[in-house]
């Protein structure tokens, strides 16, 4: 069936809004969902005891007993971590306010670790090497991890380009052609520029890589190939910055195993761009 949050994030944007209430708590409130009855969740939750049975159904699991022990092994072996108070209070010392921001971006990249799929890299790895441009797009905080990933991948190779401004983006977009490739980011995946640019570059026959934390999005739709990242981030979290080192830590993943490809070629041109940096040093 594999891990029950995956499959949560994976069917979310079909859910139902009661059944999200669903989600998110026990998302949230993962340690406490596994003990609690199906009329304390109701009453958690804001829904009704039937809501709770269809969004298991709609999960695949014959009932709330199968969902609830789901819960439990998927929580098994690291219990201790979200035990342990992650809320930002007022009285927090900076010690315990800086152990809280840990905790909150380790568990993104635990999140996101789950949810790679080696054969989504390697394919991804591939469309990169034969990809004549690589054009690395977002908006909002997203473009900082568009210009991010063109950085970090132009030390190898020269083919990368972030394209940041959304007028820019669509005119790189309607003269892309089947031999490009197109990076975006987008941690909801829903955004009307994102639909926008996408259908540019669908028409176009360019390949698309999406990074996102929902795989059944309206962009993913559109997206050659998904990869998902952990985190979970609320309204009021819009750009925090766990959900940016899940998707950093996504790119560092994907950046290694293009190296992997051609390692002597890697190798030799992070050289030279060592060697002419060196010059900007005092």
């Amino acid at each position: 069936m594999g891990n029950v949050f995956e499959k949560i994030n994976s069917e979310y944007y079909e859910l139902t809004s009661a059944e999200k209430k669903v989600a998110d708590y026990a998302v949230i409130h993962q340690q406490r969902t596994q003990f609690m009855s199906i009329s304390e969740l109701a009453e958690e939750a804001g829904v009704a005891e039937a809501t709770i049975s269809r969004f298991c159904r709609r999960l695949g699991y014959k009932g709330y007993s199968a969902f609830k022990l789901a819960i439990a092994n998927a929580t098994a072996g690291r219990a201790e971590l979200p035990l342990r108070e992650s809320k930002l209070l007022p009285a927090d010392s900076v010690q315990e306010m800086a152990r809280k921001v840990y905790d909150t971006d380790l568990e993104a990249m635990t999140q996101t670790l789950e949810l790679i799929h080696p054969d989504a890299i390697r394919r991804a790895a591939d469309m990169l090497m034969s990809a004549g441009r690589v054009l690395c797009m977002g908006q909002g905080g997203s473009m900082i991890l568009a210009q991010e990933c063109a950085h970090l991948f132009s030390t190898i190779q020269m083919n990368f380009t972030a394209v940041l401004d959304s007028h820019l983006q669509a005119i790189a977009a309607s003269q892309l052609t089947p031999g490009d490739v197109v990076i975006y980011f987008s941690y909801s995946g829903s955004t009307k520029e994102l639909l926008k640019n996408l259908r540019i570059i669908r028409e176009r026959k360019a390949r698309i890589l999406l990074v996102t934390r929902f795989p059944k999005s309206p962009g993913a739709s559109f997206a050659d190939i998904v990869l998902q990242c952990g985190s979970r981030e609320g309204p009021l979290q819009s750009g925090s910055v766990a959900a940016r080192v899940a998707q950093l830590y996504l790119m560092d993943v994907l950046f290694h195993e293009v190296c992997r490809r051609d390692p002597e070629g890697c190798r030799a041109r992070k050289e030279m761009v060592a060697e002419v940096l060196s010059d900007k040093h005092i």
